[in-house]
């Protein structure tokens, strides 16, 4: 069921929108474009209820059913835990790959969860009645008001409540969103599918061909796609829907939509906001993310379980280090700060004109006032977000201490992420990242955030890590006390850490775990961290929506708000593009260029049965098609999204951008704006001449 919108501020005047390209729609939106503009967009099909909910949610990825029987396609690097989680040094399914033959050699996953949607509210009324009356300002209009932080907590508190309600019926997950800070809010209903089993996933030298060289590039040629099953009470999944493969691909200028859950993106930020990220957090990122996989190589070399055990963490970071770079290089050659100041200016001059738009104005000085209130405190905050990834010295005794603080308290007034219907997935954690654990590479990875957190200024110390570590007065003598901190603490055991999730502060303290103490006292700081963000929060609830108006508004046409990964739909054409003068890519690439690129070496080193294949009789690389571009508007997250053509037939596999188009975060540039699709044709063609796996292509091929 999709609740249209029913805010009368929202203009839909279809003949004013552009053809394809920039716009993730969200399913309310699409329903209110009409089946009219869908056609126009060069789809035969409407996109209905039905075909929307196809498109499920991974953990973090995208993926689609592909069979009545409940085979599932995403990418490779979105079951990659799965493959971590069945492999030894001496059968390393990350690196060789697998395929189950039969349904009796599916492997199952303790800790895969499948989302299928099934129903999309619009609950903006819901949350806006609940809100409590505005508490007068005695500091006047511009100064904040008091009730910032009870606006939040309004907010928050709908949230759950429309979540415990949605959550009665059984295996069901819903999920609460905002969109561009409070213009309107959605609820979706999932059913959710935790039997999951791995059917089939390349090898990484097809799944990821390339590596990093290729990675945010094109021409590109990887086999990035995987094919899961899910399972209900024991038996193959029966979706209600499912995209059949197309045999007969794409080609330049077709039409094609991208079903997903994109991440998040930044259009609706101010240029103020967009240059914190360009002047400090890309910056920022970049440079760990550097060190860490310097760290995990490094480590990775010396041991086949270390190469293992951070495959996931290891791809996680390389993605993000270069994602980092493509966005700094994206900020420069589009000049988006150049262009966002410009777009609000219009905006300012629009909104000076109306008075209904006059408080934008306001809006506009208060969230450029907030942005220099976060700056202060910046880096010390930036530090303490990032003790949730890298070292498990950090992030497993975090995770017990916030548990058992939020434990102490009633259900619905525990932070959400923490409440009893998370603890399955938390709990989920402790086995997954198990598998993710290699000592010294975690060891290293602690000693390098914690140099950093040693190294900030003056007024955005650490308290904690201080009271721990101040008395160390160079690398060698921090390198010991992280040492000693996790030789002397027994959370790095499985079955204790387990145990531990479940127990109170007190019992918590009782431990003596050193370790365990730093993380609470460090967690002190973290949830302090989190009631500023809460008052900052509730400041942009009540600003964001004004300013927003008069944006859209000004823009006489429905916009498509930021991603936060709910479902979303992006039309667009198959189509190359010039990354810079007298350079023309094409929009497709084969089998023909994957070898030519091949050197026996990683990252370019196919498999022996392919190069082999390929040299079959009757095989012509060339026609064998790989990846294909388009200007569909993606973002991460939608990994794994299925790729449809004009009739609905699944075409491929999204999996990444252009480096040109790194930067589309921030704002869509239809010259560059590509993204990157593995060729279904390319998945069939290794199931069927490599891997003679009849009956799965069979199963892939069945008419709808």
């Amino acid at each position: 069921m999709i609740r249209t919108l029913r805010l009368s501020w929202l203009v839909s005047v279809v003949a004013s929108l552009a053809l394809a390209g920039e716009g993730k729609w969200t399913p309310q939106q699409v329903q209110q474009l009409g089946a009219a503009w869908v056609k126009q967009q060069g789809f035969t099909i409407p996109l209905d209820e039905k075909l929307l909910s196809n498109a499920v949610q991974l953990p973090g990825c995208s993926g689609s059913f592909v069979s009545k029987q409940g085979l599932l396609i995403t990418n490779h690097h979105c079951i990659v835990s799965i493959l971590q989680e069945h492999s030894t040094p001496q059968q390393n399914l990350v690196k060789d790959g697998y395929l189950a033959r039969t349904s009796a050699d599916e492997k199952a996953s303790k800790s895969y969860r499948i989302q299928v949607p099934r129903r999309f509210l619009d609950v903006t009324k819901d949350v806006l009645d609940a809100l409590p009356p505005p508490t007068p300002s005695p500091q006047g209009a511009s100064s904040p008001n008091l009730d910032d932080l009870q606006r939040y907590k309004s907010v928050e508190a709908t949230q759950k409540k429309l979540v415990a309600d949605c959550e009665k019926k059984p295996n069901t997950r819903c999920t609460f969103a905002a969109f561009d800070g409070g213009l309107f809010f959605t609820l979706t209903e999932f059913l959710e599918l935790t039997d999951v089993r791995l059917v089939f996933a390349p090898p990484s030298s097809v799944g990821d061909y390339g590596g990093e060289i290729d990675n945010w590039m094109w021409p590109r040629h990887s086999g990035d796609f995987a094919l899961v099953r899910a399972y209900q009470d024991g038996k193959p999944f029966e979706p209600g829907a499912f995209f059949p493969l197309s045999t007969q691909g794409v080609k330049e200028n077709d039409a094609v939509a991208i079903l997903g859950y994109p991440g998040v993106s930044f259009r609706a930020q101010l240029a103020d906001e967009m240059a914190e990220r360009e002047a400090r957090w890309y910056p920022n990122v970049r440079a760990l993310t550097a060190e860490w996989q310097a760290i995990i190589e490094e480590e990775g070399k010396r041991s086949p379980d270390a190469l293992i055990a951070t495959a996931d963490d290891l791809r996680s970071i390389l993605n993000t280090k270069k994602n980092a770079e493509g966005q700094l290089a994206g900020f420069a050659r589009g000049k988006i700060l150049e262009k966002q100041r410009a777009a609000e200016e219009k905006v300012k001059v629009f909104a000076a004109k109306k008075v209904e738009f006059a408080p934008a104005l306001e809006a506009h000085a208060g969230l450029t006032a907030l942005n220099t209130e976060r700056i202060q405190t910046w880096d010390r905050d930036f530090l303490l977000d990032w003790t949730g990834r890298g070292a498990r010295a950090l992030q497993w005794p975090l995770l017990v201490s916030r548990r058992s603080v939020e434990a102490q308290r009633p259900d619905v007034e525990r932070e959400p992420g923490w409440q009893e219907r998370d603890l399955p997935r938390l709990r989920e954690r402790h086995e997954r990242d198990q598998k993710r654990y290699h000592p010294a590479v975690d060891q290293r990875l602690f000693v390098s955030w914690v140099k950093r957190a040693l190294a900030l200024p003056k007024d955005q110390r650490i308290a904690a890590v201080d009271a721990v570590f101040g008395a160390a007065k160079d690398d060698a003598a921090i390198v010991k006390k992280c040492s000693e901190l996790a030789a002397a603490s027994k959370l790095f055991d499985l079955e204790t850490r387990k145990k531990a999730f479940d127990e109170t502060p007190a019992q918590l303290t009782a431990r003596a775990d050193p370790l365990l103490n730093f993380a609470l006292a460090l967690d002190t700081e973290r949830r302090a961290l989190r009631d500023r963000r809460e008052m900052q929060s509730g400041r942009v609830l009540r600003l964001r929506p004004v300013w927003r108006r008069a944006v859209i508004a000004e823009a006489g046409k429905l916009v498509a708000p930021d991603a936060n990964s709910t479902l979303r739909v992006t039309f667009g054409r198959v189509r190359g593009y010039s990354p810079k003068e007298a350079v023309q890519m094409a929009a497709t690439t084969s089998l023909a260029g994957a070898l030519a690129k091949h050197t026996g070496e990683e990252p370019f080193d196919l498999p022996k049965k392919i190069v082999d294949a390929a040299a079959g009789k009757g095989v012509v690389p060339a026609k064998v098609p790989v990846d294909f571009l388009a200007d569909c508007d993606t973002t991460g997250g939608n990994s794994g999204s299925p790729v449809i053509d004009a009739k609905g037939k699944l075409v491929g596999v999204n999996f990444d951008r252009v480096w040109e188009n790194v930067a589309n975060d921030f704002g869509y540039n239809p010259e560059v704006a590509r993204n990157v699709s593995a060729d279904v044709r390319y998945l069939l063609w290794i199931l069927t001449t490599v891997e003679d796996a009849k009956p799965l292509v069979a199963e892939l091929t069945a008419a709808k």
